[in-house]
């Protein structure tokens, strides 16, 4: 079973029924019991990195969740659920993160042509890094996803297993042993993202 945890922030219910397509059990679920007997776990999230932090904590889940990392439950961050893996966030400040991927978050406009619309909105597609990662063995390079973002995963070099093109190269995805982060939307990602989705709850 997948845990996709609920600490008040994410699309939660679009990404269960995505695993539910696939015919893959998952609980929506707050509660640290649950998420501990889980097999894997699902870390949702939109909107700004400092409220949902502090939702996290508020929840009582982060310290948990970096547990059950370091047990080596595999572990996936979406959107800015993946943004939530690095060390610290900038988004209006500065805030520490889960740590469990080094790097940092900052703002696309730094990086981006100033023609450019933020947030960076919809489909691009993935460019791999190094060994194809296992989430991606059931797609190709150069398949689009869904995007809807204004900041992305930087400092990270050595972690990340996809990028995308928006005015510049991108962090799409990264991982280190256990733990995986998408900045897009595989439940918005059609065929590709439910793939994606697929190859997770297998490894």
């Amino acid at each position: 079973m997948i845990a996709i945890v609920n600490y008040g922030v994410g699309n939660l219910y679009s990404l269960k029924s995505s695993f539910d397509s696939l015919g893959i059990k998952t609980l929506v679920t707050g509660d640290a019991k649950e998420i501990k007997k889980a097999d894997k776990i699902i870390l949702p999230g939109v909107g700004a990195f400092r409220d949902a932090a502090a939702s996290l904590k508020n929840y009582g889940l982060n310290e948990l969740i970096i547990e059950e990392a370091k047990k080596g439950k595999a572990i996936m961050g979406i959107c800015l659920g993946m943004q939530m893996l690095f060390e610290k966030s900038y988004e209006y400040g500065e805030y520490e993160g889960l740590g469990l991927i080094k790097g940092s978050v900052r703002p696309i406009k730094d990086v981006i042509p100033s023609d450019l619309k933020i947030p960076h909105i919809g489909w691009n597609a993935l460019k791999f890094h190094g060994e194809k990662s296992p989430i991606f063995k059931y797609i190709k390079e150069g398949d689009c996803v869904y995007f809807v973002h204004s900041y992305y995963g930087a400092d990270c070099k050595d972690f990340v297993i996809a990028s995308a093109e928006y005015g510049a190269e991108l962090t799409a995805a990264v991982s280190k042993d256990n733990v995986y982060g998408c900045q897009f939307h595989p439940e918005k990602s059609g065929e590709v993202g439910l793939k994606i989705l697929k190859a997770f709850s297998e490894i």
